[in-house]
Protein backbone atom coordinates (compact mmCIF):
# COMPACT_ATOMS: atom_id res chain seq x y z
CA UNK A 1 0.00 0.00 0.00
CA UNK A 2 1.79 3.50 -1.40
CA UNK A 3 0.64 6.34 0.74
CA UNK A 4 0.33 9.64 -0.40
CA UNK A 5 1.66 12.55 2.43
CA UNK A 6 2.71 15.18 0.45
CA UNK A 7 -0.12 16.93 1.69
CA UNK A 8 0.26 16.56 5.29
CA UNK A 9 0.81 19.58 6.72
CA UNK A 10 4.12 19.50 9.55
CA UNK A 11 3.37 22.30 12.43
CA UNK A 12 6.31 23.82 14.18
CA UNK A 13 5.82 24.01 17.87
CA UNK A 14 7.48 27.34 19.11
CA UNK A 15 8.40 28.57 22.69
CA UNK A 16 7.75 32.25 24.08
CA UNK A 17 8.47 32.97 27.81
CA UNK A 18 6.55 35.46 28.72
CA UNK A 19 6.90 38.26 31.03
CA UNK A 20 4.89 36.87 33.50
CA UNK A 21 6.20 33.65 34.40
CA UNK A 22 4.68 31.71 31.95
CA UNK A 23 6.13 29.79 29.32
CA UNK A 24 3.74 29.37 26.15
CA UNK A 25 3.91 26.53 23.52
CA UNK A 26 2.21 27.50 20.09
CA UNK A 27 2.03 27.08 16.68
CA UNK A 28 0.55 28.88 14.03
CA UNK A 29 -2.85 27.69 12.10
CA UNK A 30 -3.72 29.76 9.32
CA UNK A 31 -4.95 32.94 8.46
CA UNK A 32 -8.40 33.79 6.91
CA UNK A 33 -10.54 36.73 6.47
CA UNK A 34 -12.57 37.68 9.40
CA UNK A 35 -16.29 36.32 9.13
CA UNK A 36 -18.42 38.68 8.00
CA UNK A 37 -20.38 39.08 11.27
CA UNK A 38 -18.06 39.83 13.30
CA UNK A 39 -16.84 42.86 15.07
CA UNK A 40 -13.58 43.47 13.52
CA UNK A 41 -14.52 42.17 10.18
CA UNK A 42 -13.25 43.55 7.39
CA UNK A 43 -9.68 41.96 8.69
CA UNK A 44 -7.14 39.21 8.32
CA UNK A 45 -7.37 36.73 11.40
CA UNK A 46 -4.26 34.88 11.63
CA UNK A 47 -4.99 31.74 14.10
CA UNK A 48 -2.64 30.07 16.52
CA UNK A 49 -2.88 26.98 18.79
CA UNK A 50 -1.59 28.14 22.63
CA UNK A 51 -0.62 26.11 25.68
CA UNK A 52 0.93 27.12 28.74
CA UNK A 53 0.93 24.24 30.81
CA UNK A 54 1.07 21.34 27.89
CA UNK A 55 -2.18 20.14 28.89
CA UNK A 56 -5.00 22.12 27.39
CA UNK A 57 -4.61 23.86 24.09
CA UNK A 58 -6.64 26.75 23.15
CA UNK A 59 -7.03 29.27 19.78
CA UNK A 60 -5.45 32.68 19.96
CA UNK A 61 -6.88 35.09 17.39
CA UNK A 62 -5.16 37.71 16.01
CA UNK A 63 -7.07 40.52 14.32
CA UNK A 64 -4.79 42.78 11.58
CA UNK A 65 -7.89 45.02 10.48
CA UNK A 66 -7.87 46.95 7.05
CA UNK A 67 -8.46 50.31 8.27
CA UNK A 68 -4.59 49.93 9.89
CA UNK A 69 -3.04 48.15 7.15
CA UNK A 70 -4.48 51.02 4.57
CA UNK A 71 -3.20 53.69 7.03
CA UNK A 72 0.21 52.37 7.18
CA UNK A 73 0.70 51.86 3.22
CA UNK A 74 -0.56 55.39 2.99
CA UNK A 75 1.91 56.59 5.41
CA UNK A 76 5.17 54.80 4.13
CA UNK A 77 3.94 54.88 -0.02
CA UNK A 78 3.60 50.76 -0.10
CA UNK A 79 1.52 48.03 0.97
CA UNK A 80 2.60 45.71 3.58
CA UNK A 81 3.42 42.39 2.44
CA UNK A 82 2.87 38.99 3.90
CA UNK A 83 5.57 38.48 6.20
CA UNK A 84 5.66 42.14 7.46
CA UNK A 85 1.94 41.20 8.27
CA UNK A 86 2.79 37.94 10.12
CA UNK A 87 5.64 39.61 11.86
CA UNK A 88 3.38 42.36 13.44
CA UNK A 89 0.77 39.77 14.24
CA UNK A 90 3.08 37.63 16.22
CA UNK A 91 4.49 40.69 18.10
CA UNK A 92 0.78 41.30 19.04
CA UNK A 93 0.84 37.86 20.47
CA UNK A 94 4.23 38.00 22.21
CA UNK A 95 3.04 41.00 23.51
CA UNK A 96 -0.31 39.70 25.23
CA UNK A 97 2.32 36.61 26.32
CA UNK A 98 4.13 39.28 28.28
CA UNK A 99 1.33 41.69 29.44
CA UNK A 100 -1.87 39.41 30.23
CA UNK A 101 -1.95 37.27 33.73
CA UNK A 102 -4.12 34.83 31.81
CA UNK A 103 -4.05 34.55 27.96
CA UNK A 104 -7.09 32.15 28.29
CA UNK A 105 -9.46 33.98 29.82
CA UNK A 106 -8.69 37.80 28.91
CA UNK A 107 -6.23 37.35 24.79
CA UNK A 108 -8.31 34.58 23.01
CA UNK A 109 -8.99 37.71 21.00
CA UNK A 110 -6.49 40.06 20.00
CA UNK A 111 -6.68 43.07 17.32
CA UNK A 112 -3.90 45.33 15.99
CA UNK A 113 -5.10 49.18 15.57
CA UNK A 114 -3.14 51.78 13.57
CA UNK A 115 -0.68 53.29 16.37
CA UNK A 116 0.23 49.36 17.53
CA UNK A 117 0.86 48.52 14.03
CA UNK A 118 3.22 51.61 13.11
CA UNK A 119 5.09 50.88 16.61
CA UNK A 120 5.44 47.27 15.87
CA UNK A 121 6.96 47.27 12.56
CA UNK A 122 9.00 50.17 14.03
CA UNK A 123 10.53 48.22 15.72
CA UNK A 124 11.18 46.13 13.40
CA UNK A 125 12.96 48.60 11.60
CA UNK A 126 10.45 48.51 8.57
CA UNK A 127 9.42 51.16 6.97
Amino acid sequence: MKVDNRAMTVRRLKIYAGAQGYVYQYYFVGKRAALADDPEAPAAEFIFDVTSDRKLTFAVSVFLPENPLAEWSAAHGRPLNDAEQYAAVKLRLFRAFDELEDVQAHGRRLTINAALLEETLASLGVD
